[in-house]
């Protein structure tokens, strides 16, 4: 019966330490100051509506039921 007390703060201990292995193995890539630098915004405002209208035609889609018509 103690077995059962004491193994559920062990498994929390065990799975704190794999955390903290891969957090110091595996750091996050660092950003490249391009990516931040406001200049850029309009940039990549045009982009980013580029790459979201496929999910943006599936949302009005699911919304309205209206099939949209592709754009020549």
């Amino acid at each position: 019966m103690v077995w059962m007390i004491i193994s559920g703060p062990a498994v929390v201990v065990v799975a704190a330490f794999a955390t903290l292995y891969l957090a110091i193995t595996i750091p996050d890539p660092v950003l490249p100051t391009e990516a931040m630098n406001p200049r850029n915004a309009i940039e990549n405002q045009g982009k980013l509506e580029a790459a979201m209208a496929p999910a943006m035609q599936a949302r009005n889609h699911a919304s309205t039921g209206v099939v949209p018509t592709p754009k020549k």
